[in-house]
């Protein structure tokens, strides 16, 4: 019997280990036109999570959720400092919005918790925090690229954005390209974030006549207001090409977008269209989760690739989290099978590595889908963070 008693206290201590919560404090957008972020981002994660927590060995994962309402850092910073002071969690995850995020970061560095960004796209976020680790994409990702392609066929650029650092990255990523490639860009505006009247905007570029537009705004409601007031004021009867990074024509939002997003162009980084196996089981498993009309976008794919890595970390340390370990195993985590392709983190940036893909709006099965033509780049690092290296 004496035996048996240190192999129970054992025993037991091992499975007191082993039922042990981590608690990840998420700070999204749920409500307001861009809800959308807060509402894939909440999905993919407890998707993911029901999928594969038996992998966890007995660690449970505790998401205490928090709405920002919208680009609102001074919000965003007390949410952050409740999840970290009174409620304890040991990961923060989620931030839709640059503004955020920044707001964010000192507060990560402070109490050394490491930010795991599933959206927030401005490159220099990133800078701000040693502790934070981008699952998402930066605008200079897609827009460079997007540039370098539009020159080849296009000889005339109207740029288009909203006024705020995604959108001036966005402006400047593009511009970069599409001159390199012997481009002129002949027009920019930067538009105000909320709740702008896109008419007046749109009627200066169609008086340009450029021979395409590039726009970036937040993705959502906001691309689908942009998209019809392009069909309304007959951009494209006069010959100018819409095109952008994916932000504008979201999977999730193209039926609301209905037939004049017919044709498109973008640059991204995701469709849920794409053909690769491991995206249509991903696909496959959200609708079988959410229903058959909903369909995961970017910000999805993002915190489905976010969870995939928490896990990593959370078996690694059996659920004992530490903050410098965490951002180590951030740093050399990769996936050659995402759902969006190979991707893996830049231990030097601790950003995104990821293909960049050419897509266009076609009609597939009575559906608006983003259909993959080619890959126009492959393993893209933040091409701001690579230009500031050669200065």
């Amino acid at each position: 019997m004496k035996r048996l008693i240190p192999c129970l206290v054992a025993s037991l201590l091992a499975t007191a280990a082993a039922a042990q919560t981590v608690k990840i404090g998420v700070i999204n957008t749920f409500t307001g036109p861009q809800a959308v972020f807060g509402e894939m981002t909440d999905r993919a994660f407890k998707l993911y999570y029901k999928l594969h927590e038996k992998e966890l060995g007995g660690v449970k994962l505790e998401f205490l959720s928090r709405d920002d309402g919208g680009p609102n850092p001074d919000k965003a910073r007390q949410l952050a400092q409740e999840l970290v002071v009174r409620d304890r969690v040991q990961l923060l995850a989620g931030v839709a919005f640059t503004p955020n995020a920044m707001a964010i970061a000192p507060v990560a560095t402070e109490a050394k918790i490491p930010l795991i960004l599933t959206n927030a796209g401005t490159s220099i976020v990133t800078t701000r925090s040693p502790y934070i680790a981008r699952f998402s994409f930066t605008i200079w990702q897609s827009c460079v690229p997007l540039g370098e392609w539009a020159a080849k066929r296009f000889k005339r650029a109207y740029t288009l954005v909203s006024d705020y650092a995604p959108g001036h990255d966005a402006e400047t990523a593009f511009g970069q390209g599409f001159k390199a490639g012997g481009g002129e860009i002949v027009g920019a505006v930067r538009m105000p974030l909320q709740n702008p009247d896109f008419a007046p905007y749109l009627q200066r570029v169609k008086d340009a006549k450029p021979d395409a537009l590039m726009v970036f705004i937040p993705a959502g409601k906001t691309a689908t207001s942009v998209m019809k007031t392009f069909s309304d004021l007959g951009l494209a009867a006069a010959g100018i090409k819409l095109i952008g990074p994916g932000d504008i024509t979201t999977d999730e939002e193209l039926p609301n977008m209905g037939d004049v997003a017919l044709g498109v162009l973008t640059v991204h980084h995701y469709s849920a269209a794409a053909t690769r196996p491991q995206n249509k089981a991903f696909v496959g498993a959200w609708k079988k989760e959410y229903g058959a009309a909903s369909t995961p976008n970017f910000a999805a794919a993002a915190a489905w690739d976010a969870m995939d890595a928490i896990f990593q970390v959370v078996k690694a340390q059996k659920g004992a989290i530490d903050s410098e370990r965490t951002m180590e195993l951030l740093k050399a985590y990769r996936n050659p099978d995402s759902p969006r392709g190979p991707i893996a983190i830049d231990p030097e940036t601790r950003d995104i590595v990821q293909n960049e893909y050419l897509r266009e709006v076609r009609r597939v099965d009575g559906q608006l889908a983003n259909v993959e033509i080619e890959t126009v780049a492959t393993a893209v690092k933040d091409g701001w963070k690579e230009l500031q290296k050669k200065k």
